[in-house]
């Protein structure tokens, strides 16, 4: 196994690129990419299995963050709040999957950790296909049907979000449509509001594991694909009308399946 590479300044480049690139990609879908840039980080930059994960969730809070102000034109922090049993709802599972995830994710062996990143890219090239464009309309469940599935809901998110340091809007949006049947542009308010504090303590957790240590080493690279990200997702966001979801969408679905058998391949 490799070991955690000494990035250089002349890396930074690389990473602010990369990091525009994925986010443009994430932002053409409603997301900020970190599905993508997981791979990237393992096989590009060469970051061991953990500490790619833990990357990936540090710059996914950083975009995270920037996102949802900006988002707050076309959907107001008022009306944000006004959601607020929605977001506790999740919050209440998902909070709990973040600490579960990546207390799993710092005991698998690294074999095994690059194996369950696989199959989740797999399970996101699904989604992709088969769920991201769900329309919205009456909710599923109500009462406390709603309520105990949302937190089943949350936990399982919180879970794979942790394990794979992405905010996990890939299965928020969908959730919040079909479970709760919200506009598809509240939906991805409301996800942010979620991701925020569950990528929070998916990184307490992680704080306490030794690979943690990969922030303080290489935080001008870290910077540099956050930003890279956030330029990438507003671009992306504004070139939404450019390309069709029906091409877009395949596309990006394969390019996460290519990953998946990459990924695999370090177990």
């Amino acid at each position: 196994m490799c070991e955690t590479p000494q990035i250089s300044w002349r890396r930074e480049p690389l990473a602010f690129v990369s990091g525009a690139v994925i986010g443009t990609l994430g932002g053409l879908i409603g997301l900020g990419g970190a599905e993508f840039r997981l791979p990237l980080l393992i096989s590009l930059f060469q970051f061991r299995g953990l500490e790619a994960v833990i990357l990936n969730k540090a710059t996914s809070l950083v975009v995270v963050a920037a996102a949802l102000p900006f988002r707050a034109s076309t959907i107001s922090f008022a009306e944000l709040g006004a959601q607020w049993p929605i977001i506790v709802n999740l919050l209440a599972g998902s909070l709990i999957g973040a600490w579960v995830g990546a207390n799993w994710a710092t005991r698998l062996k690294s074999e095994t950790l690059y194996r369950v990143i696989a199959a989740l890219l797999v399970l996101i090239a699904g989604i992709l296909l088969f769920a991201h464009d769900t329309a919205g309309g009456a909710p599923f469940f109500v009462g406390w049907i709603q309520i105990i599935a949302g937190i089943i809901a949350g936990f399982i998110i919180g879970v794979i979000a942790s394990l794979l340091g992405v905010a996990g809007g890939e299965f928020l949006i969908p959730t919040l449509v079909l479970l709760f049947g919200a506009d598809i542009k509240l939906a991805g308010s409301l996800s942010l509001a979620v991701s925020l504090p569950t990528m929070l303590i998916g990184l307490t957790r992680y704080s306490r594991d030794q690979s943690f240590s990969v922030l303080g080493k290489n935080w001008v690279f870290l910077l540099a694909m956050a930003a890279g990200s956030i330029v990438g997702a507003f671009i992306g966001g504004h070139l939404l009308s450019l390309v069709a979801n029906r091409v877009l969408l395949p596309l990006l679905a394969t390019l996460l399946l290519i990953s998946a058998v990459k990924v695999w391949r370090y177990g």
